[in-house]
């Protein structure tokens, strides 16, 4: 069963654990189960998927219940009127305050591949931490647990952000550091990507009202905070 954190009669709200594809895909041929499905066989009806997260990221995902709400929260989204934030556990010392205006290659399409898009996200430190493991020709390790609020929502925007900073994600196999991700899956058993969608917010397109959704973290990316000391 999927955790529901919001249901109406027009929208519900999922959170997406680590691992699950949102729908159907074909550079992901080795998946049986899929979130569309799974939600649809839960409430018994066909459920709208309004917009996307990676595999795997985990966190908040939101479904509409009917096409018109489906097309009105799409539009939402694709208007920049949806406030979205996550959480990431990433290498080094990120900035207190930091901005990321870096255009991004469409992945989607073989007529869109290569052309760039206008990508930017906003971002916060809220912790730091060392641990006395040396790595590589550094004396110790370095991590930053932050907020990230991407304005755009660019296909692994993120992760590509993230690591054209030089502070990649945690667990990011393609975009991130295999040093780093071999490590942790060493030192502390890691098997999934430290990137958690943990709120939305914006107008309801039916009821005119405002909504804000959050989704509590996985019971991994909790261990890390604490394995890190960021508690």
């Amino acid at each position: 069963m999927l955790p529901i954190l919001y249901q109406d009669e027009h929208l519900v709200a999922i959170n997406k654990p680590h691992g699950l594809l949102v729908h159907r895909s074909p550079i992901a041929s080795d998946a049986s189960e899929f979130a569309v499905q799974l939600l649809r066989n839960q409430l018994g009806q066909r459920v709208y998927p309004v917009h996307r997260l990676d595999r795997k990221t985990s966190g908040l995902l939101l479904f509409a219940l009917d096409e018109a709400t489906n097309a009105s929260v799409q539009g939402l989204f694709a208007t920049g009127q949806v406030h979205k934030e996550y959480l990431a556990i990433v290498r080094g010392y990120t900035e207190d305050i930091f901005e990321i205006d870096y255009p991004l290659q469409r992945e989607e399409g073989p007529r869109g591949q290569g052309t760039l898009q206008e990508a930017f996200t906003r971002g916060k430190t809220l912790g730091r931490t060392e641990l006395p493991i040396p790595f590589g020709r550094h004396a110790s390790s370095r991590y930053s647990l932050v907020e990230l609020a991407p304005t755009t929502g660019r296909m692994h925007q993120l992760r590509k952000h993230m690591a054209h900073i030089f502070h990649p994600i945690i667990g990011d196999r393609p975009h991130g550091c295999n040093k780093q991700n071999r490590f942790f899956k060493e030192q502390f058993g890691l098997t999934s990507m430290l990137l958690h969608a943990r709120l939305l917010t914006f107008t309801h397109p039916v009821q005119e009202r405002e909504v804000s959704l959050t989704a509590p973290l996985s019971a991994e990316f909790e261990q890390m905070k604490r394995e890190l000391g960021f508690e």
